[in-house]
């Protein structure tokens, strides 16, 4: 995912990726991608101090594509 990113040239501050990209200190506005707590992948939004789950996918390959899809 990141390396898909990164040829997409999207700045490694518009996204936090659980495990693999958690950047230090946190950018304040910022798309994720994290495991759910009931299986699968969030995928969502934080901004302003809140976060807010877009979509909820049941394999981590529909998730990747669509954190791809929103951030390109």
């Amino acid at each position: 995912m990141r390396e898909a990113l990164r040829a997409a040239r999207v700045s490694d501050d518009h996204y936090w990726i659980e495990g693999a990209h958690e950047p230090r200190p946190t950018p304040v506005d910022h798309l994720f991608l994290r495991a759910n707590e009931g299986g699968g992948w969030q995928v969502g939004a934080y901004e302003r101090g809140t976060g807010e789950v877009i979509a909820v996918h049941g394999d981590e390959a529909r998730a990747c594509a669509h954190l791809l899809a929103l951030l390109t």
